[in-house]
C-alpha cells in the first residue's frame, strides 16, 4: 500500500517544505514561531518555506500581528497541485511553440543532411531485447492492427502478455491466425505447455485459427497488416538461434511493407501446402 506521504514528493516539495505543510495539516492556523517549534525547522528558514507554500496555494496567510497560516483543506491541495502542475505544462508547450519555427529551421536540415546517406538496408529492421520489451512491441501490433493478424510460434507460451490485446483485436474485427510448431518437433515440456495454450485459445479465444507445421521454422514472431501492394505492414521475429539464451537474444522489428509481404507469403505458403489443422 502507498504512503500518503508520498503525495509530498509527488507535488515536489522540498523537505522542509513537506513537514511544514505535515504539521500544518495537524495543527491548524498557526504563527511561524509555532510552527518552527512543533517542526523542527529552522526560525531562520521557516518564513521563506511558508511563502512558498503559500505562492503554491497550499496554505493561507491571515494577516495580523503576528500572521497566521493555515493550511487549505487536503481536497483542495490535491486539487491546487494538479491545477499547478496543468499550468506549469502549458506554460511549457507555450515556451516549445514560441521556438518550434527557429528550432526546425536550424536543426531539420542538419539531420536532413546527416540521414541523407544512410542506405536503405540500414533502416529495413531495428531491434529490441527479447523478453519485456519484444512483448510490450507484439502488444502494440496487436493494438494497431485493423485487419490482421498472423504468428508463427513454437509453443505461445507468452500469450498471458497478450491476451488483453488478442481479445481486444477479435472484438474489433481483426483476423488471427495462429502456426505453431508440430509438438512432435517439441521437447515435451514445451510440448506441455503448447497443449495448455491451444487449449485455452480454443476455449477463450475459438475465433483463433490455428494450425501446426511438421517441418522446423526458422523464425518466430508477428506480422500486422500484411499488403501486397507493400503500402503498409509492421513485423516482429526472432530467428531460430538454439545455442543462444533468452536474455542474450533480440527480436527484430521492420516497417519495411515488401519485406513483410514476403514474411506474409512465407507464412501463407506454409500454412495452406505444409500445415496440419490437428497436432495429434
Amino acid at each position: 500500500m502507498s504512503d500518503p506521504a508520498d503525495v509530498f514528493d509527488l507535488v515536489g516539495l522540498t523537505e522542509y517544505e513537506a513537514t511544514a505543510l505535515e504539521q500544518l495539516l495537524s495543527l491548524g492556523r498557526t504563527t511561524a514561531p509555532n510552527l518552527a517549534e512543533a517542526s523542527g525547522i529552522p526560525k531562520a528558514r521557516v518564513y521563506g518555506v511558508l511563502e512558498s507554500l503559500s505562492d503554491r496555494g497550499f496554505i493561507k496567510v491571515i494577516p495580523g500581528r503576528p500572521k497566521e497560516y493555515q493550511p487549505k483543506s487536503p481536497s483542495d491541495i490535491l486539487d491546487r497541485a494538479v491545477e499547478n502542475r496543468r499550468q506549469s505544462y502549458e506554460s511549457f508547450a507555450a515556451d516549445m511553440d514560441s521556438y518550434r519555427d527557429a528550432f526546425l529551421a536550424e536543426y531539420e536540415p542538419r539531420f536532413e543532411r546527416a540521414n541523407e546517406d544512410i542506405s536503405p538496408t540500414a533502416e529495413l529492421f531495428h531491434v529490441v531485447d527479447v523478453g519485456e520489451p519484444s512483448e510490450r512491441e507484439t502488444r502494440r501490433l496487436y493494438d494497431d492492427a485493423d485487419e490482421t493478424l498472423r504468428v508463427i510460434t513454437n509453443s505461445f507460451a507468452y500469450l498471458d502478455s497478450v491476451s488483453g490485446a488478442l481479445e481486444d483485436a477479435l472484438e474489433r474485427g481483426v483476423d488471427v491466425s495462429v502456426l505453431f510448431l508440430h509438438p512432435d518437433n517439441l521437447p515435451p515440456e514445451k510440448a506441455a505447455v503448447q497443449s495448455n495454450i491451444v487449449d485455452r485459445l480454443d476455449t477463450k479465444f475459438p475465433a483463433v485459427d490455428v494450425r501446426f507445421s511438421p517441418e522446423k521454422l526458422p523464425w518466430r514472431g508477428t506480422l500486422m497488416d500484411p499488403s501486397m501492394d507493400y503500402e503498409g505492414g509492421e513485423a516482429i521475429l526472432l530467428v531460430e538461434e538454439p545455442d543462444i539464451p533468452n536474455h542474450m537474444r533480440q527480436a527484430a522489428l521492420t516497417e519495411n511493407g515488401s519485406f513483410v509481404a514476403g514474411m506474409k507469403r512465407y507464412f501463407d505458403l506454409v500454412w495452406e501446402y505444409e500445415s496440419v489443422a490437428d497436432s495429434q
